[in-house]
């Protein structure tokens, strides 16, 4: 038995640093990752579809989102269970039980909205936890696990949450327990469990049973979200009295948040960043934060800026992370002496520089942006 299993879809979601058309072709993508699951399913023979929790960013979402979202699982063709999760909680403004939803749901489309097992075919069992407010105050899948009978029976466990091997604060009351899980698997009671929450793939334990299937397309930084994009295929040995699983990844996702540390001190550090960003493919669909440390002339700074300026035009979004970002800008001696500048204004620009190298405050960062303008403004002569 095959199926697949994929998670945190969030659709809805926006990021704040995208802006005029990036934001609707991230959102799109999204979407297109949802679409391509058919195509997946009916390559490699996939029987159904579990989304282990939130499906959606939140549950207010504009009627557009929903209805787009919701024709992009009716392609998908094969039975999609739906998990609710931290995002989307079937509370009482649950998207879930909104009339649109309930009005355009598509036949294959199932919402897991009971706490227990629902079969998917004789001998075939989902065993779910779904999410009904944003903080549970138990472990919903110990919950679910107790009394399960090891029958023979292929059962799944979809689940949605942080598991405590694996949170820092293992002591929080909603964290899925590790232990019951083992012991489940250990007995033959369940076989395979799809969690979400995680957006990285990542193996849970050492059974090989336990997967975060991560985003099919990524959403934050590739220092905090090491290896999102995939969707996972899952086989299950139905004859085997043991019910072995094997663990497929499958690379779904489009886009790329990149995290980039570069020294900067020198003419030929910023040729080599103006290199690494030239040479990345699929810039509309890349989004860069720089890092940026280092010392700088006021030629250099005007030069790397305009290196930035170019590319932020290229990507769908290119910026500088402030926290990890520190570049000192010091004028160097006979810097502006090829600007042919004299009388009162060579005086001021004596001032903006001894200004500019007074330090790190308020002034001497105007004086240097000021200098760095004039540099611009004539057309970046100086030494």
């Amino acid at each position: 038995m095959r199926f697949l299993h994929t998670a945190d879809w969030q659709l809805g979601m926006t990021r704040h640093f995208l802006e005029g058309e990036a934001q609707p072709r991230y959102s799109a993508a999204r979407r297109e990752a949802v679409s391509s699951l058919g195509p997946l399913a009916g390559g490699c023979g996939a029987e159904f579809v579990v989304v282990a929790g939130d499906v959606f960013e939140h549950n207010q979402l504009a009627p557009k989102v929903v209805s787009q979202s919701l024709e992009a699982m009716r392609g998908i063709g094969v039975p999609v269970y739906l998990l609710p999760g931290n995002h989307d909680p079937l509370d009482a403004s649950s998207v879930y039980t909104s009339a649109l939803f309930t009005a355009e749901c598509p036949d294959n489309v199932t919402v897991l909205d009971r706490a227990g097992v629902w079969e998917v075919r004789p001998g075939v069992e989902l065993v779910v936890a779904p999410w009904r407010s944003k903080s549970p105050t138990t472990d919903l899948v110990a919950e679910v696990l107790a009394g399960l009978p090891a029958d023979g029976t292929t059962r799944i466990i979809v689940a949605h949450g942080g598991v405590d091997i694996l949170d820092p604060d293992p002591t929080r009351v909603s964290l899925i327990r590790m232990a019951p899980l083992a012991e489940a698997l250990e007995r033959g009671a369940v076989h395979y469990v799809a969690l979400g929450d995680k957006h990285s793939r990542t193996c849970v334990g050492d059974s090989g049973r336990i997967w975060y299937s991560g985003s099919p397309e990524v959403t934050n930084y590739d220092h905090v979200e090491a290896d999102p994009g995939h969707v996972l295929v899952v086989d299950i040995d139905e004859e085997h009295p043991a019910h072995p699983v094997s663990v497929e990844a499958r690379h779904v996702g489009r886009w790329r948040f990149l995290t980039l540390h570069r020294p900067v001190n020198d003419s030929r550090d910023i040729a080599d960043l103006d290199v690494n960003l030239d040479l990345m493919a699929d810039k509309d669909r890349t989004v860069v934060q720089l890092g940026l440390t280092g010392t700088l002339t006021v030629t250099d700074r005007a030069a790397l800026d305009a290196c930035l300026d170019k590319y932020a035009r290229l990507f769908a979004y290119l910026g500088t992370w402030e926290r990890h970002t520190d570049i000192a800008v010091m004028p160097a001696d006979g810097e502006f002496d090829d600007l042919g500048i004299g009388g009162f204004a060579a005086t001021a620009l004596e001032e903006l520089v001894a200004t500019a190298r007074g330090g790190d405050g308020e002034d001497a960062q105007n004086a240097q942006g000021a200098l760095g303008l004039l540099l611009r403004l004539a057309g970046g002569n100086a030494a």
